[in-house]
Parts: structure tokens; sequence; C-alpha cells
């Protein structure tokens, strides 16, 4: 059976998606880059969903999606006073931050290594489906694991038929994925390159990163 596909633009859309996470089912929706696969991420069953569907080893971390700043200290440790730079410089956007995880955040998210990657998503239907879910969402891309990313609803469809909802936003053109930058180490290092180049957060923070 094929999960039902709507309209991603339309609120009552986005409110019946939220529903469908605060009820522990997973939705698939559209970020900056790829779909992406959203389950409440303080919910330890739906996020074992997550993995199962997407046949993920459990050694590989999930990052989460929040819907504002203030939603990033529900889950991370502290923020370095650097990685206020990358935040005000380049969120919302296409920028993964890797930090200590509180202890509170599922283990399997981080893989038990106690990092947790976050990214307020520069995509506003992401941003509003955290919010009006009331908690930080995963934000793996919507495909089988070792597969390429979905760029269209039919594709996601097609792969991942035991999700419960696609928001449908048409089909997503971009070619890198998010950038992705550990501050948990110094100096800080680029784990995943992207959207936002190297040359661009080295000249936000001051400093040459490690790739």
């Amino acid at each position: 059976m094929k999960p039902k596909i709507i309209r991603a633009d339309e609120q009552e859309s986005l409110k019946r998606a939220a529903d469908v996470i605060k009820r522990g089912g997973i939705v698939v929706y559209p970020t900056e880059t790829f779909y992406g696969i959203g389950a409440d991420a303080t919910n330890e069953k739906a996020v074992k969903k997550i993995f199962q569907i997407k046949r993920r080893d459990e050694h590989m971390p999930i990052l989460l999606i929040i819907g504002d700043e203030k939603m990033l200290f529900s889950v991370v440790k502290d923020v370095p006073e650097p990685a206020f730079k990358l935040i005000k410089r380049f969120w919302p956007g296409p920028l993964t931050i890797i930090f200590h995880a509180k202890e509170t955040v599922i283990p399997l998210l981080h893989s038990y290594t106690g990092k947790i990657g976050v990214r307020l998503s520069g995509n506003y239907i992401a941003r509003q489906l955290s919010l009006l879910s009331e908690v930080p969402i995963t934000g793996t891309s919507a495909n089988i694991s070792g597969s390429p990313p979905c760029r269209k609803p039919q594709e996601v469809a097609d792969q991942l038929p035991d999700v419960d909802l696609i928001l449908d936003a048409g089909c997503l053109n971009s070619e890198l994925p998010t950038t992705v930058v550990d501050v948990t180490e110094t100096p800080f290092r680029i784990i995943r390159k992207g959207v936002i180049s190297e040359k661009e957060i080295s000249k936000c923070l001051g400093e040459v990163l490690y790739a």
C-alpha cells in the first residue's frame, strides 16, 4: 500500500502532518536540499521505525530538524561561542551543526557517540512541521540507505511505501547536500561538504577548518 501524498503548501496539510508525528507516525517532507523523513525525535519507538523503513545501520546517526533556535537548547548541552557565529550567519539554512548531545537525547539518534547533528532548516515547511509537532524531528534523507536522495514525492512513495504521509512540494532541484560542521572539536571540522562552502564557513569563523 502506497502512502498518502498531500500538498505541502497548505496550513491544514502541515497540521495534519504534525498530528501524524505526534501520534508516532512517519512523515516525508521537503527540505532545502532533498526530501527528508520525519518522526518525533523524542519518541524512541518512532525513531526505531525510521531505521527500519530506511534499512539504516544503527551505527549511522540521524540529524535533527528544529523549528526555531530556542528548540536547540532542548537537545544540546552547550553552544560554543564560535558556533553562535555560524548560527547567526547561516541559520535558517543548509548547515547542519554537530554539538554535544544532552543526556535526554535518544542514544540511537547519535549512535551512542554523545554528539548530535542539528539544523534550523532553510525550508519553511520543515521548520513549521517541527514547530507544529512541538518537538525536534528527524532530518535524515527520505530514501533507502545507500540509494540516491529522493527529489520527487513519487520517488519516495516507490522507495518507502511504509511511511504514513508525504508532503508534496514538487521536484526539489538541489544537487548538493547540506554542509555538516562539527563544533565539538577545536578547530572545528567539516564533516561533509555541501551547499555552504568551506571558504564561506572559514570566513565566518575567521579561521581555517579541517575537512
